[in-house]
C-alpha cells in the first residue's frame, strides 16, 4: 500500500510530465507554423490566427474541465484529455489547406485545457502551506513551450515539418498510458454531487476573480502569445534561421516554465499580493524598453549632419526577454496562490475561469500582434500592446490592493482592504 507521501510525489511528478507534453503539443504551431506559412503564402494576421487556434480551444474548455475535475477528480479527466488529442495531432501531418490546419488546431487545442485539471488535481494532494510550491512545480510544465523550440526545429530540418505531428502523437499516447498507471485518485478531493453547476458558477459574480483573470491574462496569456510569436520575430527582425531563432526564443520560454516552482515558493513565503505587484513592475519596465522600434534619425551639428541608429541588438533583446520570462514564471505561480488562498473549496472552477481568461489572452494576442504588424509595419508593436495591458493591471492593482496598505507586508484579503 503506497503511503500518502509517495502518492503526493507520484501525482505531482506524472502530472508535471503530462502537462509538459500537453504544452509541447499546444505550442507546436510556433515552429511548424513557419514552414506552413511559407508553404501556403500566409500574411502576418493569418499566421497569428493559425498559431493561436489551438489556444482558443484550450482556453474555452478550461472552465468546463475545471468543473469536471471538481466533480470527477483530476486523474480520469487528465487521462481523457490526452487520449482524445492523439488522432488530431497525427492528422496535422496530412493537412494541405489552410482551413484544414485551423480545424485540426481546434481539436489539438484540447491539450491546453490540461492546466485547469492538473493544477486543481495537484493542489488538493498537498497541505495549504505547500500548495503554492506544488502548483508551481506542476506549472513548470509550461517549459514544454521551450522544449518544442529545442526539439521541433531539428525534426523540421532533418525530416520535414510533417514528421513533427507524428512524433508528438506517439509521445502523447505513451505519456497518457504512463500517467494512468503511475498516478492516483482520492474521492475525498471531489466536490459533493449535490453542488449544482449554477452554484459552481457563482464565482463569476466575484469582482476579485475578474481581477485575478486580468493578472493571468498577462503572465500566462502574454507568455503563450510571445512563445508563439518569438521564433518568427527573431527570423524577421534579426535574420536568423529557424534553428537559431527557436533556440533564442527558448531563452524566454524556458525560464517562463521551469522557474514557476520558484514563484510558488516565493508566494508561500511572502504572499501572492507582494510577489505579483513586483512581477508587474519588472514586466512594465522591460516591455517599455522592448517596445522601442529600430530608429534612424539625422541631426545637424557644427560639422554637418550626423545620422544615429537606435536599436536593441540580439543580445540585449534576448536578455530583456529572459527577464520577462523569469518575471512571468514567478507571476504565474503567484496568481494561482491567490486562488488557493481565497477559494480553497472550489479551486477547479476558479482555476478554470482564470485559466480561460489567460488562455483567451494567449489566443487573441498573437492575432492582434499580426494585425498590428500588417497595419503599421512595426514589429515591436507586439511589445507596445503588452506594455499597455500591464499598465492597466498596475493601475487596477494599486487602487484595489496597494493603496492604503504596505505592499511589502503579507497580502490581505480584498474584503479586509475595503473595510
Amino acid at each position: 500500500m503506497a503511503t500518502r507521501k509517495f502518492k503526493q510525489i507520484s501525482v505531482l511528478t506524472m502530472s508535471t510530465v503530462a502537462f509538459t507534453v500537453c504544452f509541447m503539443v499546444w505550442m507546436m504551431f510556433a515552429v511548424i507554423g513557419i514552414p506552413i506559412k511559407q508553404q501556403l503564402g500566409l500574411n502576418e494576421t493569418e499566421f497569428g490566427i493559425l498559431a493561436a487556434m489551438p489556444v482558443l480551444t484550450g482556453s474555452l474548455i478550461r472552465l468546463p474541465l475545471g468543473m469536471m475535475t471538481d466533480k470527477f477528480g483530476g486523474r480520469p479527466v487528465f487521462f481523457a484529455i490526452m487520449i482524445v488529442t492523439v488522432i488530431p495531432i497525427w492528422l496535422i501531418g496530412y493537412a494541405t489547406e489552410y482551413w484544414q490546419f485551423l480545424v485540426a488546431g481546434l481539436f489539438v487545442g484540447v491539450a491546453g485545457g490540461s492546466f485547469s485539471v492538473g493544477i486543481a488535481y495537484c493542489a488538493r494532494w498537498f497541505e495549504k502551506k505547500n500548495q503554492g510550491f506544488a502548483m508551481g512545480v506542476f506549472g513548470a510544465g509550461n517549459a514544454g513551450a521551450a522544449l518544442t523550440k529545442l526539439i521541433a526545429p531539428s525534426i523540421v530540418v532533418a525530416y520535414g515539418w510533417t514528421t513533427v505531428p507524428t512524433v508528438y502523437a506517439v509521445m502523447m499516447l505513451v505519456t497518457a498510458l504512463a500517467f494512468w498507471f503511475l498516478s492516483y485518485s482520492d474521492p475525498a478531493h471531489q466536490v459533493p454531487s449535490s453542488v449544482s453547476v449554477g452554484e459552481q458558477l457563482k464565482a463569476l459574480k466575484d469582482p476579485n476573480v475578474w481581477k485575478i483573470c486580468q493578472y493571468y491574462s498577462i503572465v500566462f496569456g502574454g507568455y503563450v502569445a510571445l512563445s508563439l510569436w518569438m521564433t518568427k520575430y527573431y527570423i524577421t527582425e534579426y535574420g536568423f534561421d529557424i534553428k537559431v531563432a527557436a533556440f533564442l526564443a527558448a531563452c524566454f520560454s524556458l525560464p517562463g516554465g521551469v522557474l514557476r516552482a520558484l514563484g510558488g515558493w516565493f508566494s508561500d513565503k511572502w504572499g501572492a499580493h507582494k510577489v505579483t505587484w513586483w512581477v508587474l513592475w519588472v514586466s512594465w519596465i522591460c516591455l517599455f524598453l522592448l517596445s522601442y522600434p529600430q530608429t534612424e534619425f539625422t541631426i545637424k551639428t557644427a560639422v554637418g549632419p550626423k545620422t544615429f541608429h537606435i536599436y536593441l541588438n540580439e543580445y540585449v533583446f534576448t536578455a530583456l526577454m529572459f527577464t520577462v520570462g523569469v518575471a512571468w514564471a514567478v507571476g504565474k505561480a503567484s496568481v494561482f496562490k491567490y486562488i488557493s488562498d481565497d477559494y480553497p473549496k472550489n479551486i477547479g472552477v476558479i482555476s478554470g475561469i482564470v485559466g480561460l481568461a489567460g488562455g483567451m489572452g494567449g489566443f487573441l494576442l498573437p492575432i492582434m500582434f499580426g494585425a498590428l504588424v500588417d497595419l503599421t509595419g512595426i514589429r515591436s508593436t507586439c511589445f507596445m500592446l503588452m506594455y499597455g495591458v500591464v499598465w492597466v493591471s498596475l493601475i487596477w492593482m494599486y487602487w484595489t490592493e496597494v493603496r492604503g496598505t504596505d505592499v511589502m507586508s503579507h497580502r490581505r484579503h480584498p474584503a479586509d482592504i475595503l473595510e
